[in-house]
This record gives C-alpha cells, structure tokens and sequence, in this order.
C-alpha cells in the first residue's frame, strides 16, 4: 500500500511543498501514480487565497474522496492553506479526510501517515512562522529542465485584502547558502530555468542580513554552471530599486523580466490596500527599468472592484494601463475575504460591476499585447521548446513568457525539437498574446 497520487492547487510556492511531500515519501519506497485509480493515498494540497480558489479546493477534496468507494484509495490527506484555515472543519465536515496538516507541517507527512495505520486520524497545525528544515527530499513535478526554488516562506506586507500572513506567517528568509546548493543540485540534475519565488522575493534578506540581498543572490545564482536561464517573481514595485535592476542587468543569466505585481495606480485605493508605494513612484520604478534594460518584458497584476474603487479611479487606473503599456497583465476583481481589513470596508462593490471592469481592462491590454507582439515580427529570439503540437510543429517559450500565465511562441521546425531544447526562431508573425515563428 504504497501508491501516492497529489494533487497540487493555487500557487508555485504550493507546489514546491508538494515536492517536498512526494520527496519525503519516495525516500521511503512510496511511489508515485498520475492515476487516481491506482492510488492507496491521496494528497490534496489546497488553496485559501481566494472564494474561487477555495471552492476549487473542496471540490477536488470530495471528488477525490469518492474514490475511498469506488477505487483502491485507503487514505486522502489534506495540505496547505486551506487546511491551515479550516483544519478543525475540513475533518469534522468531511469524513473522507484522514489527515489535514497546515502550511508547516507537511514535513511531517511520513510519520502523520505512520500513525495513521495505527488508526489514528490526526489534525496537525504547527508554529506558522516555523522554519521548514532544509535538506527535505524534492520530487519534481515540473519539466526536469524548470524548476521552482523558494528564497523565504510568509509575508510582512500585510495587504488589507491579503489573507496569506494568517496563513503562511511572517517573513523567513533561508540562507543563501541553502539556496544556493539547492539551486546547484537542481542544475545538477538538468534544470536549465531556474524559477526564484517567495511571497515577496525583493525583501529577501531584510530578516536574517539586516538588509535586501536579493541582488547578491542573483550574481551568486548567475555563476552556477549549468543554468541557463533564471526568472525572479513576485518582486514589490517600492523594492525594484537601483541596485535590483542593476543586478539583473549584470547578471546574463537573469532574465529581463520583471513580475512587478503594482495592485493598482490610484493613490487612494493603495492607500486602502496598505500598499507602500504610489502612483509617482511605480511609474518611476518602470522608467528606470526600460531605460536600463530597453528590451524588459514588465508583468503586472492588478484588482479591480476593491471596495470604495469609483469609476473616475477605475479610469484612472485605466489611463495608467494605457500610457505604461506593461507587456503582461494579469487582472483579478476584488474578493471579500473573512479576517482581512478590507472585509470590513464600506462601499463593497458589486460582483457585476466588478465583472464589468475586469473585462473592459483585459480588452485594453488585449491591444497593447498585440501592438507590443508586432514588433517582434522580423526579429529573432531564443525559445524554450515546450510540446510538440503535431509534426513540424512546436510550442515553446521566450524570456518575456513565464509559464502557465503568459503568451506562447509557435515554432515551424522540419527537423524534431526536443522538450527542453533551446532554439533560435525568427519571428514571421504576431498574435493578441502569442507569436509564431520559423527555427534558424
């Protein structure tokens, strides 16, 4: 009995805790199964950022639960944020469940599992500002050439409408040190991108060095050997100073991408939202960065519908869209989330006003992406080889596209691609978010 399927939900930071899980436990002579119904035990590793995201989670709980009936699943155990939210609730309301551990407990999973055959159904919430050990197996469940790697667990930013430090606690950088023989293993073992996260990756540092060193862990990551590519997100608008986009800017193997989650560009609803920044100083913060690196592809994402947000700040924020021109936006309409500051803000907005302005700003990013893909037509650019589509047919990946979340580059090969292999492509063609192109 020793089949583990899992089932990661929400976040990349999640799924490098579900690696450390499947790690743990393939040290131990589990094996993993992509099949459900092969599995002996399954591993739900939830999300409780948001409503839709919960909801997700309870419905793939109860979907895999079905199969303690109809299949050979013996265990379902339940990880993550939302069982750190609602452990006590998630085992009385389900009886499907056997395990539930919190947001630093799931090392603990292979003796929870021990103790579980004994006949012992458990709930375990540890010390949420708990240092995870290093040195905890990984399993990857990405590509073999991308991988994740976390710099610091928990948030000190305390956004109104965030609930991630309840969940996640304060801010704990590691050391470099263990990031960085992290980071040579995972090399070692064929990653070629290199994905550094954190809940805010441009504080790194400031708990354990008196300072940011987020620079310093760039140059010191830009050396290892066998990296080709490495990606920062989650970087704070007021924290992509001087010394950040001069790092990136040194270091070759960084790319120029920058994931600069900005909220909003009204000052009053930042100021709502418990933002440390303006509308001033982002649009700085942007200058400085196409000023420095012309060819930087700038990510964003923004909330629309917070509470209070009236049309003349919706527009606002609409005309800021416009003239910044970000390459990639993502945009989220505002959910009223228990135990934050903005839950209890007056002025709520309407789901179908919120709606309504989602939609009108995805439809103008929509024509500044296509307008920004044009004038890569005619121009060459290395691409990730990703899948193959069908002969002669390719999809893949260019520094301004991280995975999952942005566009897509075609690629036109005779010759056979492999997953993983890097290529030089001409650009013949531009879509709304993606490009086509012919292999050089």
């Amino acid at each position: 009995m020793n089949k583990i399927f899992i089932s990661t939900l929400g976040c990349a930071k999640n799924l490098v805790d579900s690696e450390m899980m499947l790690g743990t436990l393939i040290n131990n002579d589990y094996t993993q199964t992509g099949q459900i119904m092969d599995a002996d035990i399954a591993i739900v590793n939830t999300c409780g950022f948001i409503e839709a995201a919960k909801e997700e989670s309870i419905n793939e709980i109860l979907e895999l639960g079905q199969y303690k009936k109809r299949g050979k699943l013996k265990y379902l155990i339940v990880t993550g944020c939302l069982a750190q939210r609602y452990s006590d609730e998630l085992l009385s309301e389900i009886p499907e469940i056997d395990i539930v551990l919190g947001t630093t407990s799931f090392d603990m999973i292979l003796e929870k599992i021990n103790e579980l055959k004994s006949g012992i159904k458990t709930s375990l919430i540890t010390d949420i500002d708990k240092h995870i050990a290093e040195e905890i197996p990984r399993s990857l469940l990405t590509d073999t050439y991308s991988a994740y790697i976390k710099i610091a667990e928990g948030c000190d930013n305390l956004c109104t409408y965030c609930i991630i430090p309840k969940l996640r606690g304060k801010y704990r950088s590691r050391n470099q040190e263990d990031i960085l023989k992290e980071a040579r293993q995972l090399a070692k073992n064929g990653v070629k991108e290199l994905i550094v996260i954190a809940q805010d990756t441009t504080k790194y540092g400031l708990d354990i060095y008196g300072k940011k060193a987020i620079s310093d862990l760039m140059r010191e990551l830009n050396k290892i050997e066998n990296l080709k590519w490495i990606r920062i997100l989650y970087s704070y608008p007021e924290d992509v100073d001087t010394e950040f986009v001069k790092a990136v800017k040194e270091c070759e193997k960084v790319l120029p991408y920058f994931d600069i989650p900005i909220q909003h560009a009204n000052d009053q609803i930042l100021k709502l939202m418990n933002r440390k920044t303006d509308k001033m100083q982002i649009k700085g913060n942007i200058d400085r960065i196409r000023k420095e690196i012309p060819e930087a592809s700038i990510r964003t994402s923004i909330i629309v519908g917070f509470p209070s947000e009236t049309q003349e700040q919706f527009d606002e924020l609409c005309e800021f869209v416009k003239e910044v021109k970000f390459d990639r936006l993502g945009v989220f309409a505002y959910s009223r989330e228990e135990d934050t500051p903005a839950a209890l803000l007056e002025n709520q907005i309407d789901e179908e006003i919120k709606q309504e302005r989602k939609n009108r700003l995805m439809e103008i990013q929509q024509g500044i992406s296509y307008e920004k893909n044009k004038t890569f037509v005619g121009k060459s650019m290395e691409v990730l080889i990703e899948e193959k589509i069908e002969d002669g047919l390719y999809e893949g990946r260019s520094y301004r596209d991280m995975t999952e979340i942005d566009g897509l580059v075609f690629v036109k090969s005779e010759k056979k691609l492999k997953k993983g292999q890097f290529v030089n492509v001409k650009i013949t063609d531009a879509l709304e978010y993606d490009l086509t192109g012919e292999i050089i």
